[in-house]
């Protein structure tokens, strides 16, 4: 158990028993306004099979500001209220509305996964295991300052693991993991991805020299180069760079990739890691088919760094693909026991190969700063915060 739940936290808490807590909550007003407050919530009481967790880290997740921002504008954004329960809002441009009509109106939670102690627990032995414990759940709600969960959901971190060290063990972690399960099951034997100098980029490097899988990284500027090659990178291709196609296509040669998993979206990138794999394919080819190479490449597009529409140039045959990937989706498809072996390895190797860094550490209501949503808000590589709602 924690060494300070040791020493009287326990009985602290208990004495102390708050009955509401802070909760960060994203919410899109009818007339095209973006609104972001910290709100009062019942702490609930846990049920027999429940714990209640304090909060003590939480990732700022692209897919995490992809429901906390939306599609506003970020140059709109204003922050009021006051520096305990700052308000922030921003202007929805009128053609992204159409697409926010189904959570119009409504107040919601925000914070896909996060860390923190175990405060309160169920009668149930699974649960009451747990109490005073640091665990990781992912579960929603996450930018709270209390959170209950089901016993049989929460990752007891190691001995000596802080909250901020286990608050990334699930989204980034299990997506790196799950693109190399994707490429194997798929019958590919190399891959491919952009954004590559992110938390998640490294981390799917880690995993792919460690189990000897052919990567190619791609980034957006030489800087994000260098230090995927500081890491020991074999193959690094900027996309900014005049000779980014060449590379690309020598990279995809040498390694064979035929699946990529995109994490820009729009733009020309997808179809251009195409039109590389055809190219590196064709290197090799015997004989002339007008219709292209029979080998089929695969594009996975998981995320939207690049808000553009996605440009498609059809000049890589016919024996091709393109379409969306998500972890949830993939992870339910593959089953719980599948699941549980790729959530045994993270858990095995959390302060190795699925170490995160943040740039900053803030509280819930710096989290609403203005200056705090222009760092983190254009997701870039880089800029990764961690909230601590116990701040």
């Amino acid at each position: 158990r924690d060494p300070l739940w040791s020493r009287g936290l326990g009985d602290v808490y208990k004495r102390q028993s708050p009955t509401t807590a802070l909760q960060l909550r994203s919410l899109v007003q009818a007339n095209g306004t973006l609104q972001i407050s910290l709100e009062l919530s019942p702490v609930p009481t846990p049920g027999p099979d429940e714990v209640l967790i304090q909060v003590q880290a939480t990732p700022i997740n692209p897919s995490d500001i992809g429901l906390l921002l939306g599609p506003a504008d970020l140059s709109t954004v204003q922050v009021t209220g006051t520096a305990e329960r700052p308000v922030a809002t921003a202007s929805i441009p009128e053609r992204a509305m159409p697409g926010m009509a189904a959570r119009l109106g409504q107040s919601m939670p925000v914070g896909n996964e996060g860390a923190g102690l175990v405060v309160a627990a169920g009668a149930s032995p699974a649960a009451q295991a747990l109490l005073g414990r640091t665990v990781a759940v992912i579960g929603g709600a996450m930018y709270s300052q209390y959170r209950s969960m089901p016993a049989a959901q929460c990752l007891p971190l190691p001995p000596g693991t802080t909250a901020a060290e286990g608050a990334s063990c699930f989204v980034n972690p299990l997506t790196a993991l799950s693109m190399v399960e994707t490429m194997k099951r798929e019958g590919h034997t190399a891959l491919v991805h952009t954004a590559a100098a992110s938390n998640l980029g490294q981390m799917l490097l880690k995993i792919c020299q460690k189990d000897g899988v052919g990567l190619v990284n791609i980034v957006r500027k030489p800087e994000q180069a260098a230090l995927l090659r500081e890491l020991g990178a074999q193959y690094v291709c900027d996309s900014s760079a005049p000779t980014f196609m060449a590379e690309l296509t020598d990279a995809l040669a040498a390694t064979g990739a035929t699946i990529a998993f995109d994490a820009t979206g729009g733009g020309t990138l997808a179809g251009q890691i195409l039109q590389c794999m055809e190219a590196a394919i064709n290197r090799k080819a015997k004989e002339y088919s007008r219709y292209g190479s029979a080998v089929h490449k695969q594009v996975y597009l998981y995320g939207h760094l690049d808000t553009r529409p996605t440009e498609v140039h059809r000049t890589f045959g016919m024996a091709w693909g393109m379409g969306g990937w998500l972890l949830f989706p993939f992870l339910q498809k593959i089953g719980e026991e599948a699941t549980q072996a790729l959530r045994q390895r993270v858990a095995a190797e959390l302060k190795t190969t699925f170490a995160s860094h943040y740039a900053r550490t803030v509280s819930l209501a710096g989290a609403l700063s203005a200056e705090s949503i222009a760092f983190y808000g254009p997701r870039n590589t880089g800029a990764k915060v961690l909230i601590d709602p116990s701040l």
